[in-house]
């Protein structure tokens, strides 16, 4: 395991929750019907990305671990990403220290958690598998609130070569049998450096 870098699998295993409300989130998040759902198909994988970050550089990234802890990202969000960069999914908490406006999420995380997450989606659908995004355009639908879970929908609709257009959505996460209330949709255009082989083991530690 190159560098400390985990697998997908060992992944899944490596959260180790701070507090009680810590334990609760993380399972209500691999329990929820969802990630059941999700877990049974076998084209997806699943994983936590976050924990695949080797320690050190963890702590120096955003999402990962700035944002990460009591109270923000509580727990690593799950992450399922079908097979050939196709579409993916994450469901994650966030907590009331990631605001803006009192109670309600900053704009500007969830604009980093769709960039995020969409690249994530559409790399395997590149010839090297990474890039780097060219343009993100988001629509804010309804405020996203503070201390709930969210479920974040990505699908790459287009490649051509180094190019891969996604689209990606964050919505709420509500009791079964409702239904979600979209939070904010985006579009976003990703591009493969033209360098990319070369520069490809520091993007594959950071997936």
């Amino acid at each position: 395991m190159a560098l400390g870098v985990r697998t997908d699998e060992e992944s899944l295993s490596a959260f180790e929750p701070q507090d009680e409300f810590a334990k609760e989130v993380d399972e209500f998040i691999r329990n929820h019907p969802i990630a059941v759902s999700l877990r049974e198909n076998p084209a997806f994988t699943e994983s936590r990305p976050h924990l695949k970050i080797p320690n050190g550089m963890r702590e120096r990234t955003l999402t990962a671990g700035t944002l990460a802890g009591p109270d923000k990202i509580v727990a690593p969000p799950l992450v399922f990403c079908e097979e050939g960069g196709k579409s993916l999914v994450s469901i994650f908490y966030l907590g009331p220290s990631l605001c803006g406006h009192p109670g309600i999420v900053h704009g500007g995380l969830l604009a980093t958690l769709l960039d995020e997450a969409m690249g994530r989606c559409c790399f395997p659908a590149l010839p090297n598998k990474v890039g780097v995004t060219a343009n993100l355009n988001l629509d804010y639908r309804r405020p996203a609130m503070a201390g709930n879970y969210a479920v974040l929908r990505a699908e790459t609709v287009k490649v051509e070569g180094r190019k891969a257009w996604v689209e990606g959505r964050i919505e709420t996460l509500p009791e079964e049998g409702k239904e979600p209330a979209v939070l904010v949709e985006a579009n976003a255009l990703f591009i493969e450096p033209k360098l990319a082989s070369t520069i490809l083991p520091l993007y594959n530690i950071a997936q």
